[in-house]
């Protein structure tokens, strides 16, 4: 079985966590660690960002985070080079986020090879034409037992949020607002009656709340309403702030996601 869906056909009642960084950010060599200490430490999930130029979706802490990567030399070859090399001791599902445009040069098929030989599970590509993800990307991902994870958000209808349902497998990625990433220090009415009106559709897949969960009342709102929370530009600021250090990103992380 594929370590996401292991994850959550075993999960019972617990909210789950994931996390996400930049891959070669703050230092190329720091990606492994990272992972190995976010593991040690129980996250649930890891999204490893792949740096990209023109990140669109992305907000100035993760555009940050992306330029320095690129600065540092990281690309698909190194990162997956980097993977592979702890592979043996990753037991918790990794995921890849990133952009469509580096994934197309690297070629399809070989980015999912590599995904397999790297102990990868699954990929985010948030510019993916749904059409090319159903005609392109799924055969060749199911062939290799990947999981490709689709996004929706307040302005996705609900005849596509059931598409994207019946045709997905892991989980859905529910962006909390139509906007760019970065912390929020609340959710007002608008997004929590979204989360509301996707709760009642009972859709298939467990669902994952991401975008501006950066304390305790933004983590108990998506935890209220999805199988857990994804957290992203308040985990890149932290590891940045300590130099790579996760240990000492992840304690400040906790601590704030207390108040």
């Amino acid at each position: 079985m594929n370590k996401i869906n292991q994850v959550f056909a075993q999960r019972g009642d617990k909210k789950l966590l994931s996390l996400y960084f930049c891959a070669g950010s703050p230092t190329l060599d720091s990606t492994a660690n990272v992972i190995l200490t976010m593991q040690r430490r129980g996250i649930d999930f890891i999204e490893v960002g792949i740096p990209f130029s023109d990140p669109l979706a992305d907000g100035p802490v993760i555009q940050t985070a992306a330029t320095k990567a690129l600065k540092n030399g990281m690309n698909l070859r190194t990162l997956f080079s980097q993977l592979q090399s702890i592979k043996e001791q990753v037991q918790i599902p990794l995921i890849l986020m990133g952009y469509l445009n580096p994934i197309l040069h690297y070629g399809i098929e070989a980015f999912c090879l590599s995904c397999v030989e790297a102990g990868v599970s699954g990929m985010i590509i948030p510019d993916l034409p749904f059409k090319d993800y159903l005609e392109v990307v799924k055969p060749i991902a199911d062939r290799y037992d990947l999981r490709v994870i689709m996004l929706i958000t307040p302005e996705t209808s609900e005849e596509r949020i059931r598409f994207i349902d019946e045709n997905t497998d892991g989980f859905i990625y529910m962006v909390s607002s139509a906007a760019i990433t970065g912390a929020q220090k609340s959710f007002d009415e608008q997004k929590q009656e979204y989360f509301r009106r996707i709760n009642q559709m009972q859709l298939r897949n467990p669902r994952m709340i991401g975008f501006g969960i950066s304390n305790a009342q933004t983590l108990k709102a998506a935890q209220d309403n999805a199988a857990g929370a994804i957290i992203g530009s308040k985990f890149v600021t932290l590891l940045d702030e300590a130099s790579g250090d996760a240990d000492i990103a992840l304690d400040k992380l906790f601590a704030a996601l207390e108040k």
